[in-house]
């Protein structure tokens, strides 16, 4: 077991982009992080070394997906949600000509009752017979946010809403440039997160989430959330994604940004359909170690957001030292598919050395498999970026998912997926 040591960086935090303000015992000094020890990654249990790729699935592997799924973000029921699919809008010459647009209905229905979910897609009308590689993920305003497109139809979500200026088109499509993805030869399908749970700040989106039509027996401690729910609305978009004649269903990637970067670790470790992971600016209960006690933590994420994770993750409030694993962990159950972790400068918040370190300590196990991870504990300078088996790159600027993140990405992708010129 290793023992971390810092070094001195004191910065303002950033969540959503907004300056955090009026939070007490909040800690940006890197000489305040407290001296830890991070869980062994290839001890059992029981005490025993995990010294190849077989203990480690059969054994290693089980144990702490049992404890994320019990402790952090819930057990995903076993049951079924029957979905429908129907295109209800088709552009064949979007962005110039370049792309076909869909919008894309889903229909959850169980126990008699009924669920709608609307996705965008974008897929380019130049590809290969194999083709286009796929990037999933949600967005945080709608799918009408991605682009000022007035042809893009409000998800089903929306209709609850009266804030006029939710309404407001293009206001984070740099989030998604779907230009860019397009004409390196990806395709993106995106879904507002709110139509699978609204996120309500104090919790209260459960009844008019995915949770009423899938009973669960799990224990109240255990039982699934909005981060686990939203991981399996991930799940389904890709059910859909694998059927569809212009997708590579072999080069499935799924993307996050903050809170939803935190959805596509744990979507990513349960569904290995997903051959990239992609955690932006995510940070506690994502890709940061929780140990360091370092911007948000378990506390104050637990405490702002109750109805992220289950109920048994909140008895590690103030209570870090205690943790029995941590996110490397989380990160290393992605292995043997590729694993990319990004950060901002000024996103203190998120704690981009703690996202680093903690993909750096789950590179043993892409060891085992004969991959390459992160192989220096000291981060890279701001803007390069490192595309080993995992990559990681740290950007200047605030608290977001930005073009320049998104370069990284498909250059990211391309290595992954051997790509040459997007193609």
């Amino acid at each position: 077991m290793k023992k971390i040591c810092t070094a001195v960086v004191i910065l303002l935090a950033l969540l959503c982009g907004v300056e955090v303000s009026g939070k007490s015992n909040v800690n940006y000094d890197e000489t305040k992080v407290p001296d830890y020890v991070l869980p062994e990654l290839l001890t059992c249990k029981d005490g025993t070394k995990v010294t190849t790729v077989q203990e480690w699935e059969q054994h290693r592997r089980p144990e702490i997906m049992e404890f994320f799924s019990k402790s952090v973000y819930g057990e995903t029921p076993n049951g079924e949600i029957k979905v429908k699919y129907k295109v209800v809008a088709k552009n064949k010459k979007a962005l110039g000509g370049k792309a076909t647009m869909q919008q894309v209905m889903f229909t959850f229905t169980a126990g008699g009752k009924k669920q709608k979910a609307l996705a965008l897609v974008y897929f380019p009308n130049s590809r290969p017979k194999s083709g286009a590689p796929v990037f999933i993920g949600y967005n945080f305003k709608g799918n009408h946010s991605t682009s000022e497109d007035p042809k893009i139809l409000y998800s089903p979500y929306f209709k609850t809403v009266t804030d006029e200026s939710l309404l407001s088109r293009g206001v984070q499509s740099g989030r998604w440039p779907m230009e860019k993805i397009i004409e390196r030869g990806y395709a993106a399908v995106t879904m507002c997160y709110h139509d699978i749970y609204p996120d309500k700040k104090r919790g209260g989106g459960a009844e008019r989430s995915l949770i009423r039509l899938l009973p669960t027996t799990a224990d109240e401690g255990s039982r699934w959330q909005a981060i686990g729910v939203w991981a399996y609305g991930m799940s389904r978009i890709a059910d859909w994604v694998e059927k569809q004649p212009w997708a590579n269903k072999e080069q499935m990637c799924v993307v996050g940004h903050s809170r939803q970067g935190k959805v596509a670790l744990w979507a990513g470790v349960q569904d290995e359909r997903f051959k990239v992971v992609i955690s932006n600016d995510s940070g506690c209960g994502g890709a940061a170690l929780s140990k360091r006690e370092f911007g948000e933590t378990i506390r104050s994420v637990t405490k702002t957001f109750p109805h992220w994770f289950c109920k048994n993750f909140k008895q590690y409030r103030d209570r870090e030292s205690e943790l029995p694993f941590d996110q490397h962990q989380l990160l290393a159950l992605v292995a043997p598919r590729h694993l990319y972790v990004a950060s901002a400068t000024l996103d203190k918040w998120a704690d981009p050395k703690g996202e680093y370190l903690s993909a750096f300590y789950a590179s043993p196990v892409y060891k085992l498999y004969g991959m390459v991870g992160l192989e220096s504990e000291q981060m890279p300078k701001t803007g390069k970026a490192v595309m080993n088996d995992v990559g990681y790159h740290i950007r200047k600027g605030k608290h977001n998912i930005t073009p320049f993140d998104w370069n990284h990405y498909l250059n990211f992708c391309d290595k992954v997926f051997g790509r040459k010129g997007g193609k």
